[in-house]
């Protein structure tokens, strides 16, 4: 059984096929995110983006944005207005012709980075901010902390985001993810955070000893656990 795994991202889309064990068979493809992103425009880019993969039997998709029972509820980076509703899991099934899942991006990355040992938070520093949360290797309800406030009125999203990075600079945006780390704690009492997302490579500073720095490939080969329902939802 081959899955297609997608990552769509906020400024990139990526993809691979995995074997049954959730080995990439093939190096990950990847292309520009559209802007605008409608729904079309996004199905469009994926068609020609997943014809330079082999054969697959299968679909599982990382979405950047609230999605229950694969439909969009927000696409913060995508545009929420034209996406809230939308039913991407039938669409994408019907556009390739095979069964298709669909969850939260940052979450389908979780799958594939925690033991399932303890409580174990995973969050993505990428254009925007995801989050996940693990309960005992299990998704608990989704928890949207890139659009809480944590320093006055700005979210996670606004005060460590990649904008804000660009803007700030390396420093004084690591300092900001490490006091964020320290509010997340509070928050959870977690028992392992994993920061995963292309700017986690950026982050300096030395980390807690239950803080890892996870692979981006993970946002790939976590798409094999969305058909795993002891794990997913």
């Amino acid at each position: 059984m081959k899955t297609l795994a997608i990552d769509i991202g906020g400024t990139g889309l990526k993809a691979s096929v995995l074997d049954e064990h959730g080995k990439m068979l093939v190096e990950r493809v990847r292309m520009p995110t559209p802007h605008p992103s409608a729904p079309k425009d996004l199905l469009a880019a994926l068609d020609g983006l997943v014809q330079r993969l082999p054969a697959y039997d299968r679909i599982s998709a990382g979405f950047p944005g609230v999605v229950r029972n694969g439909k969009v509820i927000t696409a913060p980076h995508l545009g929420t207005k034209v996406w809230r509703g939308f039913n991407l899991q039938e669409a994408l099934a019907k556009q390739f012709g095979k069964p298709a899942r669909v969850e939260n991006d940052a979450e389908v990355q979780g799958l594939g980075i925690v033991t399932g040992e303890g409580l174990e938070v995973v969050l993505t520093l990428g254009t925007g901010i995801g989050s996940a949360i693990f309960d005992n290797g299990h998704m608990t309800p989704h928890l949207e902390l890139a659009h809480h406030p944590i320093h006055k009125s700005a979210t996670y999203d606004e005060y460590i985001g990649d904008a804000v990075r660009k803007k700030i600079g390396k420093k004084k945006w690591s300092d900001r993810v490490h006091r964020a780390i320290g509010i997340v704690n509070t928050l959870l009492n977690y028992d392992t955070l994993y920061l995963g997302g292309g700017n986690a490579a950026n982050l300096s500073g030395k980390l807690p000893a239950n803080v890892k720095l996870a692979s981006n490939e993970k946002g790939i080969t976590g798409g094999i656990h969305l058909w795993d329902d002891s794990r997913s939802r």
